[in-house]
């Protein structure tokens, strides 16, 4: 059964490309974004066939909506071609040690979505598919408590102190935390690479939400970091080109850990934390919908060992499948609604 080609998928990823493209180039920053762009699509045409000819292929959750079955087979661990470009070009681009701690702190991510990738597609039928969730939490939290440990070598030195405030808003911090800031900043890390993992749901919503975070941070951070998330925003609309309805290529593991791990690290070392959380409120909804499922089902367990399910199925945008929502309509909702947000986040950073 083949895919139905629809121009509607298009025209969302066509429109949300030209709003940010439009974005950078009134902010001067249309370069970054740019070559970001041009060089992961010229990724994506070279590897997209080296990847069918290779056979690394989606699978498909049984558990999952059944209108998802005819996506099996569409190759995945797209992130492998594209997270390289962010990187390598964030390197060229910036030899400050910040930048390049975000770099290497999105490459750690993207190893760990990679072999977690990898296990899926080599996995036999029927056997255990990827790594458990107890060491992928083990390897992100290890390559998070590095990036911690430069962060606080950054504080320490006097060059980022007023950033040990979680809520800095317009230099008037809200909450000082003390040595409550290195929990919260690995939560920050795991969390972020986590809930992007799980809105990479549905064909195109991860990268184009993910192109829209990096874009406020882009407006919002210093010039250290501001290349930086003009890149990472170019390569998500040049993933985008093969990502949106219907999908040629999903990023995987190794493409949503990554993108996680780098807003999140953006975000800690620019101060923008209040910021991230509302231009990834996407990220923050789908994750609380995955968190209120599991909640609800164990209180309302019963004597059978089977409880009440808060929506037809977690994440929330499975939950709109499941109700006749189309899935190119539920894409441009969440878009608009991260647009939404982050809009709400620069006007409030003034």
């Amino acid at each position: 059964m083949e895919k139905k080609r629809s121009p509607f998928g298009w025209l969302t990823a066509l429109g949300l490309s030209g709003l940010l493209v439009a974005l950078a180039l009134i902010q001067g920053t249309g370069f970054p974004l740019g070559l970001g762009l041009a060089l992961t699509t010229l990724a994506g045409w070279l590897a997209l066939p080296l990847l069918r000819e290779l056979k690394i292929q989606q699978v498909i959750r049984v558990e999952g909506p059944t209108s998802h079955r005819i996506k099996s087979g569409t190759p995945t661990m797209g992130g492998a071609f594209w997270i390289p470009v962010a990187v390598v070009l964030g390197f060229i681009w910036n030899a400050n040690p910040s930048a390049q701690a975000v770099c290497v702190l999105t490459l750690s991510y993207g190893l760990v979505g990679f072999w977690d990738d990898w296990l899926v597609i080599t996995s036999q039928p029927g056997g255990k598919r990827g790594m458990s969730a107890r060491l992928k939490l083990l390897l992100l939290s290890a390559a998070g408590i590095l990036f911690c440990f430069y962060l606080a070598f950054v504080l320490w030195s006097g060059i980022l102190d007023q950033h040990t405030m979680v809520l800095d808003w317009q230099a008037q911090p809200w909450i000082p935390l003390g040595l409550l800031f290195w929990p919260l900043a690995l939560f920050v890390l795991v969390g972020t690479s986590n809930a992007v993992n799980l809105t990479d749901g549905l064909d195109g919503l991860a990268s184009g939400t993910a192109a829209i975070a990096a874009a406020c941070l882009g407006l919002l951070v210093g010039p250290d970091l501001a290349p930086l998330c003009w890149i990472m925003t170019g390569c998500c609309l040049g993933f985008l080109v093969f990502n949106h309805n219907p999908a040629k290529v999903f990023m995987g593991d190794t493409g949503s850990l990554a993108l996680g791990g780098f807003l999140g690290s953006v975000a800690l070392l620019s101060g923008e934390l209040l910021a991230m959380l509302l231009a990834g409120g996407v990220f923050v909804i789908e994750a609380c919908s995955v968190m209120a499922q599991i909640s609800y089902y164990k209180a309302t367990k019963g004597p059978d060992g089977k409880g009440k399910r808060l929506l037809r199925m977690a994440p929330l945008h499975h939950h709109f499948e499941l109700s006749g929502w189309n899935e190119v309509h539920i894409v441009t909702f969440f878009y608009s609604l991260a647009l939404a947000l982050a809009v709400g986040a620069v006007l409030l950073r003034g």
